[in-house]
């Protein structure tokens, strides 16, 4: 216990605390909606996409990659999401396509052109991937957008929670009433892009989806109304998120997959009791 509090007193296990709780929030409550939309895995697919900016952002020596990974995943999040119905390609296997094709790409520039300075292109991959210690060297920069865009997200979800629910449910229904289906899709695929790009420093590329889909599917294992599962979902990424960085910085262990393991362990608690119920 007095280890923790030393942790917990330092300002990057504070930085990172914050962060972490504010990304996995946002992904929590866009994940209820991209479960239920049959998109579980574009997490994945942006996550790759954004891996394989990063391995062209690194190979023509950009000092600040976000400049080129943000607006390629928002683009690619919106080809996915706001294509609707006209898109020739759909939901998972345009994922899929993606998400293969970026990392494939991303993997093969690192070696080709391996960046001035990098000598463990393996090691580098890896981090990036499976997720490091990078949450725990976050710059302000990030944090403050990280606030923000938890901010952006909590109240575009509680002003326009009816049109999301009739966008989540039946597009068409919506469309016909009025809703315009088109911009809601490309306020949220701009919105998780932002997220999947934070994301990455705290459970690394390959490990994002954990953070949309478990929370989503643990709530739905013992709620019905859409409501309640979003809530539940936001408590439970939260709660999971928190205790994966605590855990990760007095164990030692790699906080991207402490995190997953936590989210693991509730999905199994909650399915047990959604069992129970059903006898």
């Amino acid at each position: 216990m007095s280890q923790l509090q030393l942790y917990l007193q330092q300002p990057f296990v504070q930085r990172a605390l914050l962060v972490g709780v504010l990304v996995a929030l946002c992904a929590s409550l866009l994940g209820v909606t991209l479960v239920l939309r049959r998109f579980s895995f574009i997490g994945d697919g942006l996550s790759h996409v954004a891996f394989g900016a990063m391995a062209v952002a690194a190979v023509a020596g950009l000092t600040n990659d976000m400049l080129l990974v943000l607006p390629v995943t928002i683009l690619c999040a919106v080809l996915l999401l706001a294509g609707g119905s006209n898109a020739k390609i759909k939901g998972d296997a345009a994922v899929a396509m993606i998400s293969v094709g970026a990392l494939a790409v991303g993997y093969l520039l690192m070696n080709l052109f391996p960046p001035s300075g990098k000598s463990n292109i393996s090691g580098d991959v890896c981090t990036t991937l499976f997720g490091g210690t990078s949450i725990l060297t976050l710059k302000p920069l990030e944090v403050w957008l990280s606030i923000a865009l938890s901010v952006v997200v909590v109240i575009f979800f509680v002003l326009f929670y009816h049109k999301i629910f009739s966008v989540t449910f039946d597009e068409s229904f919506a469309a016909a009433t009025g809703a315009n289906t088109r911009l809601y899709n490309l306020i949220i695929a701009v919105i998780i892009a932002v997220v999947i790009v934070l994301a990455m420093k705290l459970v690394g590329s390959l490990l994002i989806s954990a953070l949309v889909v478990f929370p989503a599917l643990s709530a739905m294992r013992v709620l019905k109304s859409f409501r309640a599962v979003s809530v539940c979902a936001a408590c439970i990424s939260v709660l999971c998120a928190a205790a994966g960085i605590l855990i990760a910085a007095v164990a030692g262990t790699p906080v991207g997959s402490t995190i997953v393991v936590a989210d693991m362990a509730v999905f199994g608690i909650f399915s047990l009791i959604g069992f129970a119920r059903t006898k």
